[in-house]
């Protein structure tokens, strides 16, 4: 049976048998969602201007 670490808290967990995979319960399913929801995590990169913005309509003429 394959292993795998849970990557919240890094516990061993079950991958084939284990419905929250990768993480090893529906707690630590919802402890990591809530830190993306709190911006907690990010993904590297330029950042992205709001909707709406001069930057964005600049790019975009005749969408509207």
């Amino acid at each position: 049976m394959r292993t795998v670490r849970c990557p919240t808290c890094r516990q061993e967990t079950s991958w084939e048998q284990n419905p929250y995979r990768p993480f090893c319960s529906d707690r630590c399913r919802i402890v990591d969602l809530a830190a993306w929801a709190d911006e907690r995590y990010r993904i590297p990169g330029d950042p992205v201007p709001p909707e709406g913005s001069p930057a964005l309509d600049d790019e975009a003429p005749g969408k509207r």
